[in-house]
């Protein structure tokens, strides 16, 4: 059950000089029914910023899982309307165990280094320093709060190629599809009708059998996520994140 909640960091907002947004997605799948809940909150200060992405499993998933809890923090700083890391940090619980991994970013150096830390029942018993073979200033949330700046209306149809801190499994490879206009109706077929700007997020994952974690994204006019659909996935169906708040 470890990747579904990665379903969760998949949000994009237009940004504003000072602001506070919360957002809360639930997650399903197929005739599991609801696996978690995941809630985004964004603070901005100036040219500061800080995101935040709180998943947990609920359900069978919480059994499951060993009540896996999951938390994304990201702290940086804001240049013509962009956010741009300095410090990414990941947290992930279950059971007794518990990993943690912190990635600062070193402009000056244009270098990202890594410490990855393991512990059970309360106890350290891993710790890791490396630095990550790309440069990058965007982490996996910053990329999709950027995306209203990254591909605006203007853009034109096609396969875009970005790379994202947190994401170096892949060499940080992560690619946005903007469909054509024949290609709409798959998506208003799989999200539903709207004033919605549609596009597909691929983070080259196998997540529950997919191919590579393909994930169709219907974006709001307030620039909020409102559903992603990841589709048929092997024995249970699709996974869906909608907004509820």
């Amino acid at each position: 059950m470890k990747k579904y909640l990665l379903v969760g960091l998949f949000l994009s907002i237009s940004w504003l000089d000072a602001r506070v947004l919360d957002v809360k997605y639930k997650v399903k799948f197929g005739i599991l029914g609801e696996l978690g809940v995941s809630q985004a909150h964004l603070e901005t200060n100036g040219n500061r910023y800080k995101i935040s992405i709180d998943a947990k499993a609920t359900g069978i998933a919480k059994t499951l899982s060993k009540n896996r809890k999951e938390t994304h923090l990201s702290e940086g700083f804001i240049r013509n309307g962009r956010y741009y890391t300095q410090r990414y940090t990941v947290q992930v619980e279950y059971g007794e165990k518990k990993r943690e991994k912190v990635y600062t970013v070193d402009y000056q150096k244009k270098t990202v280094s890594k410490i990855s830390k393991k512990y059970r029942k309360g106890k350290l018993i891993s710790h890791t320093e490396s630095t990550l073979d790309f440069f990058g200033t965007d982490d996996l949330l910053t990329l999709y709060f950027n995306l209203p700046k990254l591909l605006d209306e203007k853009s034109k149809p096609g396969l875009y190629a970005f790379r994202a801190i947190g994401a170096e499994q892949q060499d940080g490879k992560v690619e946005i599809r903007l469909p054509k206009p024949e290609q709409v109706k798959k998506y208003t077929d799989t999200l539903g009708k709207g004033a919605y700007r549609y596009l597909t997020a691929i983070i080259y994952q196998k997540i529950f059998s997919s191919n590579k974690g393909e994930l169709m994204i219907a974006i709001g006019k307030d620039g909020i996520t409102q559903k992603a659909v990841l589709k048929d996935l092997v024995l249970f169906g699709d996974l869906t994140a909608e907004r509820i708040k």
